[in-house]
């Protein structure tokens, strides 16, 4: 996969954290450990500058959707696999980069999944309208 480029000529890519029940069937002092881990990783990350930001994010919230955002419903649902719980934003040089830091994740052996999406430069609607453009003017 090609490293995608910020405006910066710079790339990044975006760690999610998916699922908030990893830690099921742990005691509290498996999961102290785990989150020591995690803490390290952090820290290594951020000394290596490889760590731009990394927070978690609260179960509770909502989704907007339709005509002037008119549906609300509650949501993320925190019982679900999907649900994302952090993130971390990484600044490497290629996807394989990003790929390896998320492998260092110590909560991926008990359940967590990690999305890895590329940071683009400008967002893919705008893309596909200078696209149009470029077209119609050619």
């Amino acid at each position: 996969m090609n490293s995608p480029y910020t405006e910066d000529n710079k790339p990044e890519y975006l760690l999610l954290f998916r699922g908030n029940d990893w830690d099921q069937g742990l005691s509290p002092e498996q999961i102290q450990q785990i989150m020591s881990q995690w803490m390290a990783w952090f820290e290594r990350l951020g000394k290596e500058g490889t760590l731009r930001a990394g927070q978690p994010l609260m179960d509770e919230g909502m989704v907007i959707e339709g005509k002037g955002g008119q549906v609300v419903s509650d949501g993320p649902f925190p019982e679900s696999k999907e649900t994302i719980g952090g993130y971390f934003l990484l600044r490497v040089d290629t996807y394989e980069e990003a790929l390896a830091a998320a492998r260092q994740c110590p909560a991926l052996e008990h359940g967590l999944r990690i999305e890895i999406r590329p940071v683009a430069a400008m967002c893919g609607v705008e893309r596909r309208r200078r696209d149009l453009v470029a077209g119609a003017t050619a």
